[in-house]
């Protein structure tokens, strides 16, 4: 099951309290101050880490509490701290603090990130800290100071070099599961893919780029018809689009107009989205040997990156994955 986005209540530990002891010593007053101080509290801390997916721990689990420090006891011993909690996330999770009006934390965009959100109460004092020259029997010690606490959101946007996109029933499905190990479900009926798929693909000499196949969006997505309202926020993070266009739809309808519409979602959801570039595939090229209906397609779109492939039959798939190595080693390069 795939959860993108979960609310949860953190907690660091709180300290422990100072004791209030007094040894028994012959010769010095009332024996002599020897409470210990209590032990800190744990913090909270998110770490992303690779081998997780999904934010599907935090459905039934709401509640994330680092252990309380111990309290001081006698013979100057002071209390043990309380372990830290380490909340484990996917790469790609923003956290969010719903109390602060949503304010954004974090992005932690990277595998191995280690943030604290949450510092641990320090532990109180006991009675042998307050020993003085002109106060030699404190009668008193301080309680432990309490842990800091968050109510957070955290909504993951996977990270990918290449996103898909297209109406349902485009092809995206077959091609991820052509060009990768990805087996995402494959049926000719609406939402086919109810989650976005995560595919490696392999190039050989060491070349590689993951390419992601989000579900199927449909007019009114930024609005949240459909699927595509959910997981249109996947595709910020992906750096190249791949448009997928059905040459002959299920429904009959225009490919071109289809390319349109999503593209409209696309801007209305997001600017960024909007200047993403894009790669437009035209797939099912085998239902059209002749190749009218897409030089037809092509001529009425007026893009200027447009592919040809047949992801049943493999037809142009080679050349395709190519390209998107290029796109992507291109913008790599960019950011350098």
């Amino acid at each position: 099951m795939f959860i993108d986005e979960a609310k949860i209540w953190i907690k660091a530990g709180d300290g422990g309290h100072g004791c209030v002891s007094f040894r028994r010593e012959i010769y010095i007053a009332n024996g002599g101050p020897d409470g210990g101080s209590g032990g800190k509290g744990g913090d909270i801390y998110i770490e992303t880490f690779d081998d997780v997916d999904t934010l599907l721990e935090f459905a039934n689990k709401h509640h994330w509490k680092a252990k309380n420090g111990l309290p001081g006891e006698g013979s100057n011993c002071t209390g043990q701290s309380g372990d830290d909690l380490i909340v484990r996330v996917p790469v790609g999770t923003i956290v969010y603090d719903t109390d602060l009006d949503d304010l954004m934390l974090k992005d932690m965009d990277k595998a191995g990130m280690k943030v604290r959100f949450c510092i641990g109460g320090k532990g109180g004092r006991g009675n042998k800290t307050f020993a003085s020259s002109v106060r030699q029997t404190p009668r008193f010690a301080t309680d432990g100071k309490i842990g800091a606490e968050r109510n957070i959101r955290m909504e993951l946007k996977l990270i990918a070099d290449v996103g898909l996109v297209g109406m349902p029933n485009a092809g995206k499905s077959t091609l991820i599961s052509r060009c990768s190990a990805a087996r995402p479900k494959i049926a000719n009926y609406p939402f086919t893919t109810l989650e976005p798929v995560l595919g490696i693909i392999e190039l050989g000499d060491f070349r590689r780029f993951v390419m992601a196949d989000i579900p199927g969006l449909i007019e009114g997505a930024h609005d949240g018809a459909g699927l595509g309202h959910d997981f249109l926020r996947h595709i910020e993070r992906t750096r190249t689009i791949v448009h997928m266009l059905d040459i002959a739809p299920p429904d009959n309808s225009d490919p071109v107009e289809n390319y349109h519409k999503i593209r409209g979602e696309l801007e209305k959801y997001s600017k960024v989205l909007a200047d993403k570039k894009e790669l437009v595939v035209i797939n099912k090229a085998d239902i059209d040997p002749d190749g009218d209906f897409i030089k037809d397609a092509i001529e009425r779109l007026g893009v200027d990156d447009v592919a040809v492939i047949s992801a049943v039959t493999g037809q142009g798939l080679d050349e395709l994955n190519e390209k998107l190595w290029k796109i992507v080693r291109s913008k790599d390069s960019d950011s350098d």
